[in-house]
């Protein structure tokens, strides 16, 4: 009897791992040929054809304030200006305190910068890849898509967080986790090569 029932569930035991590695394996596969081929025309895609076809024009850039969807930033680094995004809400204390300085830093910032704002409550896929553990959190990046570096006095001013790449050991990301005053942005943007 012992032998029927190890002769029974070894067999079992072997198709739901199988069965299992499948679903996981086999739905990532079909997930992704879905997204490559019946991808909808957004204005992200849009703007990444033109990017890819040499068009990197600052004038027909989205430079708008919010974003719902997942940034592309290297998108946006071929049209050579510098990059802050916050990530935050729309409902957190700091992130509220945060909103109008995001506004009027965005407006100033037209073809100059991008500045922009994703609501992670909202849109929680939008953070999917970048590394947000708190919010408001911004991420940063030069003119030419490198991850912005500090200079050790405004370190000394305003806190940063480096991330680098597990694999390579590259810096991938530098993030300011919390609020900034306007004083504080506008010394980041300086320090990317954007004067006053």
């Amino acid at each position: 009897m012992k032998k029927k029932v190890g002769f029974i569930i070894i067999p079992l035991i072997l198709l739901a791992i199988l069965g299992i590695w499948f679903l996981k394996n086999g739905k990532d596969t079909d997930t992704n040929v879905k997204k490559d081929t019946q991808q909808p025309q957004t204005e992200q895609n849009v703007v990444t054809d033109k990017i890819e076809n040499g068009n990197t024009d600052k004038e027909e850039a989205d430079f708008s304030l919010e974003e719902t969807g997942l940034i592309d930033y290297e998108a946006l680094a071929a049209y050579g200006l510098p990059v802050i995004v916050d990530y935050g809400s729309d409902s957190c204390i700091p992130c509220k305190q945060m909103a109008p300085v995001l506004e009027k830093m965005n407006e100033e910032m037209q073809e100059i910068a991008f500045v922009k704002f994703v609501d992670v409550w909202k849109n929680p896929e939008a953070a999917e890849n970048v590394p947000i553990q708190v919010i408001p959190t911004q991420i940063l990046f030069h003119a030419d898509g490198t991850p912005f570096v500090p200079s050790d006095e405004l370190a000394q001013k305003i806190q940063f967080d480096m991330y680098s790449s597990r694999d390579t050991g590259e810096h991938v990301f530098t993030v300011h986790q919390g609020g900034l005053t306007e004083e504080e942005m506008r010394l980041i943007l300086n320090e990317m090569g954007v004067s006053d």
